[in-house]
């Protein structure tokens, strides 16, 4: 997932850093996950953008060996209140990441900037106050073909992309977290 070939990690860095560094997690940390449980909250505006995001985000769910039965989706109005449900699936301890999608497509009126940018805002709000990755699978387009390309049933969907990130993050967190358990080298407690 990169804006452009030139933005491409390349081949071996994360290597060539490993062997720099204590320790080194990615989102491969600790290989699949089956038993994460995803929740999403969905946007009913643009519905029918939001429906081919959801779809291709369960598809991805099962490719990666998750158990899209584990899942909530949870609808919201639009997506200025996707941060909202967010939130309380987040706080409601029965998932490990969220996934929030819709579209905001650009109209004749200034809500477009309004609306994107409250939804992103809220949304990293809710990670950052939780804890819980809370992926931001809104499009945000110009257009409704835009929105429509980039909702397409295949590999460059953005909805099976924000369901890889959120599978992802939960993995560096759970690596992250199982690394600062053990023990701390160069690191003592107590007296000199």
């Amino acid at each position: 997932m990169t804006s452009s070939d030139q933005t491409l990690l390349p081949p071996g860095a994360k290597d060539r850093i490993a062997a720099r560094v204590g320790t080194s997690v990615d989102s491969t940390a600790g290989g699949p996950h089956p038993g994460i449980r995803v929740g999403f909250a969905c946007a009913e505006f643009n519905g029918g953008i939001t429906d081919r995001l959801l779809t291709a985000a369960l598809d991805a769910l099962e490719e990666s060996g998750c158990d899209p039965s584990r899942s909530i989706v949870a609808w919201a109005a639009g997506a200025f209140e996707l941060p909202l449900v967010a939130m309380r699936l987040a706080r409601s301890e029965a998932v490990d990441a969220v996934v929030c999608l819709g579209a905001v497509i650009r109209g004749d009126t200034g809500h477009y900037e309004f609306v994107a940018g409250e939804c992103a805002s809220g949304l990293q709000r809710v990670q950052l106050d939780t804890g819980i990755p809370a992926v931001f699978g809104v499009l945000t387009t110009e257009t409704v073909e835009q929105a429509l390309a980039r909702s397409e049933p295949d590999e460059t969907n953005k909805g099976r992309e924000a369901a890889l990130t959120a599978i992802g993050t939960f993995a560096v967190l759970e690596a992250v977290s199982s690394a600062a358990s053990g023990p701390r080298v160069g690191f003592s407690v107590g007296g000199r």
